[in-house]
């Protein structure tokens, strides 16, 4: 009787496991996007409070000269008086690399918004922007062209569906 107890208790933890992880994942997706609509929200705020200019400055993790904003770190500084200081609006709770690769900040800042067109044009392999970094030249809401079309912050890396190793190739891609 008791190895019969046992069994059932081991069946129904056996079918209950997947559906809580499942549950775990949707919480940790749920509170992923919450990050990124509070991230929109400060940068909303930040562009009001600078007369429609989105942030650009050197990425303060970088080696003068260069300008690595396009890493998805320099824009905290420009919007963490708008999270209430708290650095963990940028760190998606499923992000296992986040915290030891990219100073705990999961987000990246879309070059759209601090480098001019013609700069961007003339990028055509991601390669561009280790080689060749331009100066950030800040943009104004009121003139990018396609508002609805432009990523302003994403997800560095593919938190919730996991790619098999090599093909995650961040959020590099032409596809938007």
């Amino acid at each position: 009787e008791l190895l019969l107890v046992i069994m059932i208790i081991a069946l129904l933890a056996a079918l209950l496991l997947p559906a809580l992880n499942k549950a775990r994942n949707m919480a940790g997706r749920t509170s992923c996007a919450s990050n990124l609509k509070n991230i929109g929200y400060s940068f909303t705020l930040y562009v009001n409070d600078y007369h429609g200019q989105y942030p650009a400055a050197e990425d303060p993790v970088s080696t003068s000269p260069s300008y690595w904003l396009w890493m998805g770190r320099g824009f905290r500084w420009a919007i963490l008086p708008y999270i209430d200081g708290s650095l963990s609006s940028l760190l998606c709770p499923t992000d296992i690399t986040a915290p030891q690769d990219y100073e705990s900040t999961s987000y990246g800042y879309s070059m759209a918004m601090y480098h001019s067109p013609a700069q961007i044009n003339s990028m055509g392999d991601k390669s561009d922007t280790y080689s060749d970094p331009q100066p950030s030249v800040p943009q104004y809401a009121g003139k990018v062209r396609f508002p609805s079309t432009k990523v302003l912050a994403a997800e560095w890396l593919s938190n919730h569906d996991r790619l098999p190793e090599g093909e995650d190739k961040g959020w590099w891609c032409w596809g938007g």
